[in-house]
């Protein structure tokens, strides 16, 4: 009889057995997800704040042009589109360099 009674109580547990799947998720969700997008904004971000005169670069809107100035202590840039044509943009709006640049980086 004893043995039926020994089955039944319940077994404790330890509390951080419990959360083990949680932490495993979330190691996997950084390493994964987190981590890597944070690199692709500090390459893009070393690469804004890289850009000097002569570089073809498109802006978020896909209008492609080469710097041919800057203005406002480097926040503001001008980019020569035609050969009459000059446009000023934030430095937030550069996609990237012309050569360099994905679909995904636009969007």
């Amino acid at each position: 009889m004893d043995f039926l009674f020994a089955q039944s109580q319940p077994v404790q547990s330890s509390g951080i057995l419990s959360f083990l799947p949680f932490l495993l998720i979330m190691v996997i969700l950084y390493f994964f997800m987190l981590r890597p997008q944070a690199k692709k904004q500090k390459e893009k971000q070393a690469m804004i704040s890289n850009l000097n005169k002569g570089d073809k670069v498109i802006t978020m809107g896909g209008i492609i042009g080469t710097v041919s100035g800057f203005k406002e202590k480097g926040k503001i840039i001008t980019l020569k589109v035609d050969n009459n044509t000059t446009l000023t943009f934030n430095r937030s709006a550069i996609a990237g360099l012309s050569g360099k640049i994905s679909d995904e980086d636009l969007g």
